[in-house]
């Protein structure tokens, strides 16, 4: 429903506040970029939120959508004002591009409520910058429409399909054991990402690209679309468009982000196969708007859902092949039975509704609901002595066989550790070990980075090992695989029991019943908690140690503390 005609815009307490001095002001300096008056006369201003940079190739791309948002917004008779914010290179920041997820967020969410804005456009793409915008945005409630960037075409390599991420996870192999060359290297890097967009896998940037849209926070059918496909360009125009009929019917996004859409997500994540960081940026954004979301659920509402998607990591096709076969909206429309299918989106009709003569153009890409190419897919959810506040296993990516084991531990006590000695010829391990990665969670790396899936030693990629049980505080990127536990909580920096793990030690992983136990007595760890003393804090000084001393563990997102929640769009004082 439109607003009240007499009801003001947010904007208009900077452009027409009643005071002619404050007006002069905040509009003054505005006049020399020329824009006319009637850009100051109760149209709607929207915010074009960009995390474009150079530093981030996935987005390199988001500069000339931009134009494509602000023809939408005037067409539509509102005002476009870009912005940028904190961008996150996944593959260029150091030490791990999720220490500055939270700051982004930080960015997105001040840079909205500070300015004269009365909606935000999104134009994301690399992982982090989907969940951190929309996690500032949320902190600030205002009517917020996504333009996920779009997937890079699919690569070519020699005549087979190669994945941008997933194919690296298989080079220490390849080197090692098929006369890989070094111009074999460039060639395949080459065509692993020839052209802009984000990897082309169901990596995390592609899950994060879903589950907006799964959230109802796009139009629909915009995740699939490639980058460099016009009808990406048109989603975004069409955007721009809808952001400002969504201002007038005051459509926030507190409206769109209920339980029931959270639902949703979870479930849509497991029928694509998506990445493990979904579910910590998916706390994280339940967080900010203020629906509650337990780990557990993770497992309740989607271990059970079938694998609709064939796509790497956890299958043998890429995202261009998915949007070929119909894109997301085959698969809700696959799923209806079991979504929310009323819940709202932001143009304004249910998921349901949207999605309903959707059509699949490929069986082989997409599947049937009753013909699904994994019965039960989702993520699962262990708890036990080792992980104590829960832990994630992703099935689907996983080998069988390994899904019930028992095996003597590897400990490497931080990454530097395992590279150092992970290749050693006389390193006692052999492929029933499970190896165990101490210090890469939030506080201990700093940051919790993609290294959880441990590269296997050379001697065991020599005998032919392609997988093992790893287990870490860390995270894994979503392009990878293998029978790899992850997101362990409380991590090892903070006094978890995974910080008192010690090689010879026997752990058993049992994802049948959700369980992963340390089988140690309890007054032997109590002896070793006793003697462990904690690492050295990353820093002393600056964003880090802010990050180190206020970040929450991996079971409830790794946000901020002081950051859940909201302050709403209102600021109450005038710089003047």
């Amino acid at each position: 429903m439109e607003k009240d005609k007499q009801e003001r815009l947010r904007s208009e307490d900077w452009f027409n506040p009643g005071d002619p001095k404050s007006a002069f002001i905040h509009r003054s300096w505005l006049r020399n970029q020329g824009y006319p008056n009637d850009y100051f006369n109760r149209r709607p201003v929207i915010g074009i939120c960009n995390t474009w940079s150079e530093l981030t190739p996935c987005n390199g791309h988001l500069r000339d959508f931009a134009e494509f948002v602000k023809k939408g917004v005037l067409e539509a008779g509102g005002v476009p004002f870009e912005f940028p914010v904190t961008s996150m290179g996944e593959i260029l920041m150091r030490p791990t591009a999720m220490l500055f997820r939270n700051l982004a967020s930080m960015d997105t969410e001040e840079c909205i409520r500070a300015n004269p804005l009365d909606g935000v456009v999104l134009l994301t793409g690399c992982d982090k910058t989907t969940p951190s915008t929309v996690m500032g945005a949320c902190s600030v409630d205002l009517p917020t429409i996504v333009v996920p960037g779009g997937p890079m075409l699919n690569g070519k390599y020699k005549g087979e399909r190669i994945g941008s991420g997933t194919f690296v996870w298989t080079l220490k192999d390849k080197i090692k054991n098929e006369g890989f060359t070094a111009e074999d290297q460039i060639e395949a890097e080459i065509c692993s990402a020839r052209s802009a967009g984000h990897c082309m896998t169901m990596g995390t940037a592609s899950t994060m690209a879903c589950m907006v849209e799964a959230l109802g926070l796009t139009l629909p059918g915009a995740a699939a679309i490639p980058a460099v496909d016009s009808r990406k360009k048109v989603i975004a125009q069409l955007s721009g468009r809808r952001i400002v009929e969504m201002v007038k019917e005051d459509l926030k996004l507190s409206k769109i982000l209920t339980r029931e859409a959270f639902e949703n997500a979870i479930k849509l994540n497991a029928a694509v196969g998506g990445s493990t960081n979904f579910i910590i940026h998916l706390q994280a954004i339940a967080g900010r708007i203020g629906v509650p979301l337990h780990l557990k659920e993770f497992d309740t509402l989607g271990s059970k859902i079938p694998l609709l998607v064939n796509l790497m990591p956890s299958g043998k096709f890429l995202m261009e092949d998915f949007f070929d076969a119909g894109g997301l909206p085959v698969v809700i429309n696959q799923m209806k039975e079991h979504l929310h299918n009323d819940a709202l989106t932001v143009n304004g009709k249910p998921i349901g509704e949207n999605n309903k003569k959707a059509e699949c153009y490929n069986s082989e890409v997409i599947a049937a609901i009753d013909q699904p190419f994994i019965e039960e897919a989702g993520i699962a959810v262990l708890y036990g002595n080792l992980c104590e506040d829960g832990a994630v296993i992703k099935p689907s990516a996983a080998t069988p066989e390994l899904m019930s084991h028992r095996g003597k531990a590897v400990v490497f006590e931080n990454i530097e550790d395992c590279h150092a000695n992970i290749d050693r010829p006389d390193l006692d391990i052999d492929e029933n070990s499970v190896i165990v990665l101490k210090g890469a969670g939030p506080v201990g790396y700093p940051g919790m980075p993609e290294v959880g899936n441990v590269d296997l030693p050379e001697k065991l990629l020599k005998k032919g090992i392609k997988d093992m049980v790893r287990i870490s505080d860390g995270r894994m990127s979503g392009t990878a695989f293998g029978t790899v536990v992850l997101h362990v909580s409380p991590e090892s920096s903070i006094g978890g029991v995974l910080g008192l793990v010690q090689t010879g030690d026997y752990i058993v992983l049992d994802v049948p019943n959700r369980k992963l136990h340390l089988e140690v007595e309890q007054s032997e760890l109590e002896k070793r908690k006793a003697a462990w003393t904690p690492p050295q804090p990353a820093a002393d000084r600056g964003y880090t140690n802010l990050y180190t001393r206020t970040v929450q563990q991996a079971h409830l997102g790794a946000d901020f503390d002081f950051l859940v929640g909201k302050s709403s769009s209102v600021v109450k004082r005038d710089a003047h």
